[in-house]
């Protein structure tokens, strides 16, 4: 049982670092890192590995450091394994696998991914229930072959296809819309802070695509700006070749801040994407991961409801048995006894997911409110520092400008 983990800190990559406050080495870490995405394969057989770098002094961990090599499907295999274990627990979303070929392979597309699975990987390894869990070792130090056949040997719902998955994840997030959009009438917990986190989750979920989809049109802005401050840029240093007097010299000098702020405002939209829209992308996810807790929850309390109709009718069957003095009665009390107990564990399990989940709740807001922050302050801070370079770019050339200007 771990109970101390050193006290970490989001960098700008997404991935967990050691605070400059944290313990002593001695203390409890494990740290993981995802990098140096590579292509394998050919053809539709291709696909893209990643180098998962474990850091560690747990005991129950083969060494201080473990390097392994894993493809999407392996990040897949461990999120479904902790998905089925780990009820209540709100389950780190994984990235969308990209079904467009062209961008399948792209550079950005790539490092997006890299840096979702680095962020994915490590809430589950500083989560202080998922961090203990087998499976979650499994994939942090087995070697390939061995994962490969943990992968093949599923059976269940993990030995469905990812696109099966996805399918069985929409009709959950149906049915729970339907729930609580009132179109279904199933046996519900009458709580009000449960229909309060409800309410939250599904208006959150809302204005976080809202937020995420301006964010996208920013990150579209930029580019398409940057593209044509190059075009410009390319036709007046183009016009100022045609001059040979101090105009031709201003166009030229034209031309060339055009075509240096385009490189600033294609890098800030890369900054953009990578540091301010994929994470409101992300906590999207996060939620409709949340949105399938509170399925299970649903699932769980209706069980329990269930069970707990099926003890009162056996009981009302006992009674009549016990008046007729009925030689059945032996087998209905044996069922009975049977009903008590599974109603019993599913009463414990339902009881289980809403503690989880209470906690859950708080640790989401307390996560969401330091990525959100973070992520609000870089765009802020990137937004001010292409104001500024802008604004210091177009300042400097206004005298020789105005030196070519009738009015001066």
């Amino acid at each position: 049982m771990i109970t101390t983990m050193n006290v970490q800190q989001r960098s700008g990559s997404g991935a967990l670092v050691q605070s400059p406050r944290s313990p002593s080495s001695q203390s409890p870490y494990l740290r993981v890192s995802v990098s140096d995405p590579a292509k394998m394969g050919t053809g539709v057989q291709s696909y893209i590995s990643y180098k998962v770098i474990t850091k560690t002094n747990l005991p129950e961990y083969e060494g201080p450091e473990k390097i392994v090599i894993r493809r999407y499907s392996d990040f897949i295999w461990l999120r479904d394994r902790i998905s089925e274990k780990y009820k209540g627990v709100f389950i780190p979303p994984l990235p969308e696998k990209s079904t467009v070929e062209k961008f399948r392979f792209s550079a950005e597309f790539i490092e997006m991914r890299r840096q979702a699975l680095d962020v994915f990987v490590n809430r589950i390894a500083s989560h202080h229930e998922l961090q203990q869990s087998e499976d979650l070792r499994i994939f942090l130090q087995a070697d390939e072959q061995t994962m490969e056949r943990a992968r093949s040997q599923e059976t269940g719902i993990f030995k469905k296809k990812p696109t099966d998955l996805m399918q069985i994840f929409k009709d959950v997030q149906s049915r729970v819309s339907d729930v609580v959009l009132g179109k279904e009438k199933p046996v519900e917990e009458s709580n009000p802070e449960y229909e309060k986190l409800k309410n939250y989750i599904f208006q959150l979920e809302d204005h976080l695509a809202e937020a995420q989809k301006h964010a996208y049109r920013l990150v579209k802005r930029h580019r398409e700006l940057g593209q044509s401050l190059s075009d410009f840029g390319k036709a007046v240093t183009l016009l100022g070749n045609c001059e040979g007097n101090s105009l031709g010299k201003a166009f030229s000098e034209l031309g060339a801040k055009s075509e240096m702020l385009s490189v600033k405002l294609q890098r800030e939209a890369h900054h953009l994407l990578m540091n301010f829209e994929e994470p409101l992308k992300d906590y999207v996810r996060a939620v409709q991961s949340i949105k399938a807790t509170i399925a299970e929850r649903a699932n769980a309390f209706r069980h329990h409801c269930e069970l707990a109709e099926a003890i009162k009718f056996k009981e009302i069957d006992m009674n009549k048995l016990r008046l007729t003095r009925s030689e059945k009665l032996g087998e209905v009390e044996h069922e009975y006894e049977e009903l008590r107990a599974d109603g019993a564990e599913a009463a414990r399990r339902f009881d289980k997911i809403v503690k989880l989940m209470n906690e859950e709740i708080v640790r989401f807001q307390e996560e969401k409110t330091l990525d959100m922050g973070l992520a609000f302050h870089e765009f802020a801070k990137g937004q001010a520092q292409l104001a500024n370079g802008i604004a210091d770019a177009w300042r400097s050339l206004l005298p020789k400008l105005e030196n070519c200007s009738p009015s001066s």
